[in-house]
């Protein structure tokens, strides 16, 4: 079974907005930067996906994504985490892509073997969306869909209940999963304070994170 991974990536300068009353526009695009490739490295050491595609307008994530040896998608309408994933799905079904995972940029926590586990458990119950919700329970860090257009992507807020409902909709086998590495997103200075305070455990599958530890470290000056 053939699966690629999608990651939406918005230009760094536009990326993580909310941050602002936290972190300049500098540091906010150093932030995005670090956490891509954070969560590029974990993609890349995953067993169980074939490939991974980086949508994106922003040529450092571009560049970054063909160094991680991952495939780059243009987004030129720049319309979006949504419209981004179905150029993605779109790339995915040219290579033959039987499943597509659809995974956000600004997941740093996110482990190889989390990857593989979602991927296989989903394989093996024949699931056709799998939902990876946030912290919340509200948003979508994650989306394995089976086949690769099985529904529409649909981001944003209460987008875990459209998904779900999509599914539903389409008489599609589904599940609601939880993953630890998938659950801190980083949108508000709340997540911004959750992220710093994992990053501060001793655990060393968060602690290798170098990349967000260090962008995080220079723009807060701690």
């Amino acid at each position: 079974m053939r699966t690629l991974a999608v990651l939406p990536v918005k230009t760094f300068t536009a990326a993580k907005g909310r941050l602002a009353d936290r972190l300049g526009a500098g540091g906010r695009a150093e932030l995005a930067e670090a956490m891509l490739g954070d969560v590029l490295d974990a993609l890349a050491a995953a067993h169980e996906l074939d490939g991974v595609a980086v949508v994106t307008a922003e040529p450092r994530a571009a560049a970054a994504a063909l160094a991680a040896g991952a495939m780059v998608v243009a987004d030129r309408e720049q319309a979006g985490q949504s419209a981004a994933a179905v150029l993605g799905v779109a790339q995915a079904l040219r290579h033959a892509a039987d499943r597509v995972l659809l995974v956000p940029g600004d997941t740093p926590l996110l482990c190889s073997g989390e990857v593989d586990d979602l991927l296989r458990r989903s394989r093996d119950a024949g699931t056709g969306v799998t939902i990876v919700p946030d912290r919340h329970g509200t948003g979508t860090n994650a989306l394995l869909l089976a086949p690769a257009d099985a529904i529409a992507p649909s981001f944003g807020p209460g987008s875990c209940a459209r998904h779900l409902g999509a599914a539903e909709a389409a008489a599609v086998r589904h599940a609601v999963e939880r993953v630890a590495g998938l659950e801190h997103d980083v949108d508000t200075p709340e997540d911004l304070t959750a992220l710093a305070a994992r990053l501060n455990r001793a655990d060393p599958a968060v602690a290798r994170r170098t990349r967000t530890t260090a962008a995080l470290s220079a723009a807060t000056g701690s």
